[in-house]
């Protein structure tokens, strides 16, 4: 769908909105303010291969308002094909930037994901709402929701998450229960919450939580994140960065001018 005062950039097929992050938070400011709901997918070169060849992929993207890109080598390969995206909108950032600029108007979001709780202290969820809460003055917290690994496996599981976070009336929910699984909740709650907000945000929950380290910036800028992402949690991301991502990373860098050449 999109958002029609912005231009799209087209990855592999894929398009990709020509925004900063500020425009993001701006867009979803006002939308909320006129309410209109929307839904943010941030696609990095996981995502984007998986579009390829998984039509329910190629679906959420498809479905979504804004369509942001989360990761460096997809701003190289705009460049590459002449029609550079402005920045990387990632959604780890992303949960901080909206946040502060719903605190601003006083609205509210909910917070699905994290890690389980464990002795002595709450569950990843409701740490990562709270400190969204105490960094962003004027932000209120709807709800927030660590559902057990597997849930998704159980219907009346799904179906309890949903009506907790509907009943709550958020105008955002962070999902971060990694992709797809996070885009199938998003799914079943738009139509039960047409005026709210929806942002798939991954492993974003985690790091404001504390339970896992996001890199340094060094490198978030010279596209380097996946390196720290792999050392930190390798058992689980080996084999989809290494034998997957890396060779498509490198194959749409490759035909980037390829593309800017046929365009011409």
């Amino acid at each position: 769908m999109g958002i029609e005062a912005f231009d799209r950039v087209h990855l592999d097929g894929t398009g990709i909105d020509r925004i900063t992050e500020a425009e993001v938070v701006a867009i979803v400011r006002d939308a909320l303010m006129r309410g209109r709901g929307g839904r943010i997918v941030t696609p990095n070169i996981d995502i984007l291969r998986r579009a390829q060849r998984e039509p329910e992929a190629r679906r959420f993207l498809e479905d979504a308002d804004l369509v942001v890109a989360d990761g460096m080598p997809l701003i190289w390969a705009s460049k590459l094909g002449g029609a550079p995206l402005p920045e990387r909108v990632a959604g780890s950032s992303l949960i901080w930037s909206l946040s502060g600029g719903l605190g601003r108007d006083r609205r509210s979001i909910y917070v699905i994901g994290g890690e389980p709780a464990r002795e002595g202290e709450s569950d990843g969820a409701t740490r990562a709402a709270d400190r969204l809460a105490a960094a962003c003055p004027g932000l209120r917290v709807a709800g927030a929701l660590c559902p057990p690994y597997g849930f998704e496996r159980d219907r009346n599981a799904v179906a309890d998450l949903c009506a907790k976070v509907s009943g709550a009336e958020p105008d955002l929910v962070f999902v971060g229960l990694g992709f797809p699984k996070q885009e199938r909740i998003v799914d079943r709650l738009r139509p039960e919450l047409p005026n709210a907000w929806f942002v798939g945000c991954g492993a974003a929950v985690n790091f404001v939580a504390g339970d896992v380290d996001r890199a340094p910036r060094w490198m978030q800028r010279t596209g380097l994140e996946w390196a720290h992402r792999l050392g930190t949690e390798p058992r689980r991301l080996a084999g989809r960065y290494l034998r997957h991502d890396a060779p498509y990373a490198l194959r749409l860098l490759a035909g980037a001018p390829v593309q800017r050449a046929r365009t011409k």
